[in-house]
């Protein structure tokens, strides 16, 4: 008996919805100049210095450098992302995300894990372990307490901006 191959098509309003927001991509070239997103650009580049500076060294033979880095580069990507999704106020185009929450969020675990990442690179640069490595371990250790001092203010921004969303 033979088989009817019937296919049934719909047309959908998403895909006209879709290319008609996207084609008007927002910038938001005054974020920069806040306080927060200079510190956003502070962490990226001082976080960057954290981690290639451990990253050239063979800081694979001790498991604390291995702590700080991924703790590095893992907020560096994120801060990257976070950067992007406020420079092109995507936040506005996902209103179902409480953006305020997930920053303080954010923010609050970069400053808590950055700043034991911080103490434990600083407690372990000593000059027995490699004297080649020794300024680059120690040149890491005061830019990851400098990108853990962006991540304090910028958690206070984050929660100065939950609370406020809070309380309305």
């Amino acid at each position: 008996r033979p088989r009817s191959h019937t296919v049934t098509t719909t047309s959908s309003s998403f895909t006209t919805n879709l290319s008609a927001s996207s084609s008007t991509l927002a910038y938001d070239k005054e974020f920069l100049r806040t306080l927060p997103g200079l510190l956003m650009v502070t962490e990226i580049v001082f976080g960057l210095l954290v981690w290639t500076l451990i990253a050239g060294t063979e800081y694979f033979l001790y498991p604390a450098f291995g702590w700080v880095m991924f703790v590095a580069v893992f907020y560096w990507v994120l801060t990257v992302f976070f950067l992007i999704i406020y420079m092109t106020m995507t936040y506005t185009r996902i209103p179902q995300v409480p953006w305020t929450t997930v920053g303080l969020c954010f923010n609050g675990s970069a400053f808590v894990l950055y700043l034991i990442a911080a103490i434990v690179d600083a407690s372990s640069v000593t000059e027995e372990l490699d004297s080649h490595n020794y300024n680059s371990w120690a040149a890491s250790s005061f830019f990851a307490f400098m990108v853990t001092s962006c991540y304090a203010g910028n958690t206070y921004f984050s929660f100065v901006s939950w609370r406020s969303r809070t309380l309305q």
